[in-house]
């Protein structure tokens, strides 16, 4: 991207688990990227997340997108504390992604910026186009699934990704099969989540059939199935969830404050004592089937 004379920055100081809230609502804003001060913070301790924008955006309008939001992470005005907004000159923007973008490591994998080399890595790498604001592998609910992935997945299995946002859970399935591809399904009720989700499946040379919406009781059943959303929108559609994982069921996306309102939930359709798995302030339950 082109340096040019003068952009606008938002900045929102939010409680932690906020941050993929804050995240979503700049892209929904069509933000040209985003910045987290998560370095040497320690755990609880107040972010500040920036977007940036190459038009100056009205604060209610922010407010509005950001409120959005939050309801749709279930979460409340609370968690933000502040949101300002100034005018940045002179900003190069691909410089400012080589800056502060930096690979992200689990087990079995390295998701990375084009730019960055990581041939001595070891790992299965996951390449992510430095435009993508949002869904960048980096946020502990992702994580939480591709560690599900690492630990259960088996080659050939079918996989279905609901909420699949930029596609990275189901490029790493596509990554953890040498042959014969499997059925790698991904869906996303965002048009611009589709188009991203294809445009880095093709980076990564990763065949994956992507359709916009949701499952329904029309979807085929499949061996695995991931999840990574938010509470609200699991619980509505957990008996379809359980239904259509034929060996294994990824529920992600969810609060720890929210951990006895999915167990609760998931007892009703008969799923008791189900493995759960903590990081930071967010959890992923995991339901193995015989």
């Amino acid at each position: 991207m082109k340096t040019k004379d003068l952009w606008f920055a938002v900045t929102v100081s939010a409680k932690p688990a906020a941050a993929e809230a804050i995240e979503f609502a700049f892209n929904d804003l069509d933000s040209l990227g985003t910045e987290i001060d998560s370095l040497g913070k320690t755990v609880g301790e107040t972010l500040e997340v920036v977007g940036y924008f190459d038009h100056e955006i009205d604060s209610a309008v922010v407010k509005r997108i950001l409120d959005e939001s939050l309801r749709i992470y279930s979460l409340t005005k609370d968690h933000i504390f502040r949101i300002d907004s100034k005018k940045v000159e002179n900003l190069d923007w691909d410089a400012e992604w080589k800056k502060h973008w930096k690979p992200t490591e689990t087990e079995k994998f390295i998701i990375a910026p084009t730019w960055a080399d990581v041939s001595k890595s070891g790992k299965i790498l996951i390449r992510i186009d430095p435009k993508m604001a949002f869904g960048t592998g980096t946020h502990e609910t992702t994580r939480l699934s591709l560690k599900a992935i690492e630990d259960h997945y088996k080659e050939g299995m079918s996989f279905l990704d609901v909420g699949t946002g930029t596609g990275i859970l189901s490029i790493a399935v596509s990554k953890l099969s040498s042959s014969n591809p499997p059925r790698i399904f991904a869906c996303d009720i965002d048009s611009d989540s589709i188009s991203i989700a294809k445009e880095t499946a093709e980076l990564n040379q990763a065949e994956i059939s992507f359709f916009e919406g949701s499952i329904s009781n029309e979807t085929e059943p499949h061996d695995f199935v991931c999840a990574n959303v938010t509470a609200d929108v699991i619980i509505p559609m957990l008996d379809l969830l359980i239904k259509k994982s034929s060996c294994v069921l990824i529920l992600s996306g969810i609060l720890a404050i929210e951990r006895q309102e999915i167990v609760e939930s998931l007892s009703k359709h008969g799923v008791h004592d189900p493995s759960i798995e903590t990081m930071g302030e967010w959890v992923s339950v995991k339901i193995i089937k015989p």
